[in-house]
């Protein structure tokens, strides 16, 4: 599955960011666009049974699911979803501005 290699990104980076500090982590809240290609009911599955033995062990995982947005490659006018990929004001093609990625935004580490 494409989630576990997501997941074992993920642990990685929770591992070289928190390197050189005293504590566990308890939580880690993850950002997942809804075109980043990535099942969050799947990808929370992966992160229970990857996460043992590691440092998330303990940590909750938070994913926040972050909507598709369009805007407008010229002006950067956004775009409504379900409108017509160019803008209505320039007539410039539309692009891609939110919803095709996969963010760690938070680790939360208590220090002991």
């Amino acid at each position: 599955m494409h989630e576990y290699s997501v997941i074992q990104a993920l642990v990685d980076s929770v591992e070289a960011h928190t390197a050189g500090h005293d504590g566990a982590v308890k939580l880690l809240r993850v950002s997942i666009g809804e075109l980043a290609g990535v099942d969050a009911t799947l990808l929370a599955s992966a992160y229970d049974v990857f996460r043992a033995g590691t440092i998330c062990e303990n940590a909750l995982l938070e994913i926040v699911p972050v909507s598709a947005r369009w805007s407008c490659s010229r002006c950067g006018l956004e775009i409504p979803r379900g409108q017509a990929l160019r803008c209505v004001s320039c007539g410039g093609e539309a692009k891609l501005s939110r919803g095709d990625e996969i963010l760690l935004d938070q680790i939360e580490l208590e220090v002991q």
